[in-house]
Parts: C-alpha cells; sequence; structure tokens
C-alpha cells in the first residue's frame, strides 16, 4: 500500500509564499514519480508539477516560474515551493504517485490553499 499525506496548506494575501509538503511511505518504487495536481472551488483537477520521468518536472502553464517541486528522498517527503501566489491559486492541493509499473494511482487527502486579501 502507500501513503500520502500532505501538510502546509493555510491561508495567505496574494504574492505570498507557502511550501507545501508530501510525506511518502509504503509502496513507492522512486518519488520521482510523486507529483502534485490542484482543484480549484468549481473546477477540474489539474496539474501543477508533473512526474520527473526523464528528471525533469513539467509544470502547468498558470505557475511556471512560480513553483517548484523537490524531493527529497532522506525523508521520504516531495515539497512544492508556492511563490508569488495569486488569488486564482486557491485551490485543494493533492499529491499524487503513479506506480507505472501496475498503472495504479494514489492520491491523498489534500491541503486546501486559500489565496485572498
Amino acid at each position: 500500500q502507500v501513503q500520502l499525506v500532505e501538510s502546509g496548506g493555510g491561508s495567505v494575501q496574494p504574492g505570498g509564499s507557502l511550501r507545501l509538503s508530501c510525506v511518502c511511505a509504503g509502496d513507492i518504487l522512486s518519488l520521482n514519480w510523486v507529483d502534485w495536481y490542484r482543484q480549484p472551488p468549481g473546477k477540474e483537477r489539474e496539474l501543477v508539477a508533473g512526474p520527473a520521468l526523464d528528471g525533469i518536472s513539467h509544470y502547468g502553464d498558470a505557475v511556471k516560474g512560480r513553483f517548484t517541486i523537490s524531493r527529497d528522498d532522506t525523508k521520504n517527503t516531495v515539497f512544492l515551493q508556492m511563490n508569488s501566489l495569486k488569488i486564482e491559486d486557491t485551490a485543494v492541493y493533492y499529491c499524487h504517485y503513479m506506480n507505472y509499473a501496475r498503472a495504479v494511482n494514489y492520491w491523498g487527502k489534500g491541503t486546501l490553499v486559500t489565496v485572498s486579501s
């Protein structure tokens, strides 16, 4: 089994920063396969920062240049550093892992980020 536990969400003003953490446990073959999605209120879930399948993570257009994903194998944790936050970044942020060998998806429960003035 796989467990993904997000933390670090909260309320912040536009222009502020937050760092989300996703502690990973269980049958995870590589943290490079762990990535971040978000779901804004009333909208579909969307990719924020993708898996590093080729060693490089790819970002959604809306967050390029502002968000950075990083992985710490010693802590089994994946981070999402979010800078220059905008009101439209308000969403529930989810940690996601796909076991490509078995084609199985795993999701954390999410952490809410609210950007408002």
